[in-house]
């Protein structure tokens, strides 16, 4: 197995909306905001060769919205998703599975392209894995997550052929396998990849960055934020009895991390690069 890391750039989000309760005298030594309170997130992917398989888990914002939308988010950086595959040695057309964690638009945004007056799937040989439950939840959204489920960029998946369902005892990767969560949003999915003796768990938004430790630390995006400070508290003393790696997808600084056992509870043990295992 070879893990490489894709980056499809950064964009920017509310402080205060990514800290939920927590003040931003107190946020703000960890992730500093502009003078528009915004501070910069990392959209960062990871793509995971496995046998046969070039597995690509989320893909990024992509760049089919009109200006009107983009505006909202700022983006930035020098990467893009095309641009990091090629770096990685490969093309759109070599990824077999695209795994999404879940549809918001920051994650799978750029899994669909424009294509004259309609859509086609940007990875035109893979499968694309999202889950019923989630499924269900994105294509007939509530009033609080409406604005980050474009059907644009979720509908040309099933109308490809395309779609796969996971289920939750499902294991079609090797050495894969999954945590499902619905604090952020229903049915959201965190990969473990075991890889050089190590588990390694992509994060999504159960912990976009080491910013978000502390359980106290969710976000307003959350729709269940009680839930996720559960699924928080035994993730990480999981992650920390077991000295998970955590891949972190929106941290702007760090791509993984560890966590330990202190006596304020679970605090960041160390920050590194997935090359660096």
């Amino acid at each position: 197995m070879n893990l490489h890391v894709i980056d499809t750039g950064f964009f920017k989000l509310d402080g205060g909306a990514m800290f939920g309760v927590v003040p931003k005298s107190i946020w703000e030594t960890t992730n500093p905001a502009d003078e528009r309170n915004l501070c910069n997130w990392a959209m960062r992917c990871l793509l995971v060769e496995c046998g046969d398989k070039l597995i690509l888990i989320d893909n990024g914002i992509g760049d089919k919205q009109d200006s009107k939308f983009l505006r909202h988010y700022f983006l930035s950086g020098d990467a893009s998703l095309k641009s990091s595959l090629n770096g990685a040695g490969f093309s759109t057309n070599d990824v077999t599975d695209m795994f999404l964690t879940h549809l918001h638009f920051d994650h799978c945004g750029g899994g669909v392209e424009r294509k004259g007056d309609g859509f086609e799937l940007t990875f035109p040989n893979a499968q694309y894995w999202s889950n019923a439950d989630h499924w269900a939840w994105a294509t007939k959204p509530n009033p609080r997550e409406r604005a980050s489920f474009l059907t644009e960029n979720i509908l040309p998946m099933q109308d490809s052929g395309h779609l796969q369902f996971l289920l939750n005892d499902s294991r079609p990767f090797e050495d894969i396998d999954f945590l499902f969560v619905s604090g952020h949003t229903e049915k959201m999915m965190i990969p473990r990849v075991r890889y050089k003796g190590r588990t390694i768990c992509f994060m999504a938004d159960l912990l976009p960055s080491v910013g978000h430790i502390p359980l106290p630390y969710v976000m307003a995006y959350d729709t269940r934020p009680l839930l996720t400070m559960e699924e928080k508290a035994s993730f990480l003393k999981e992650a920390a009895d077991n000295e998970y790696v955590l891949f972190l997808e929106h941290d702007p600084h760090n791509e993984c991390c560890t966590v330990k056992h202190t006596e304020k509870g679970i605090r960041l043990d160390r920050t590194f690069k997935l090359s660096e295992i």
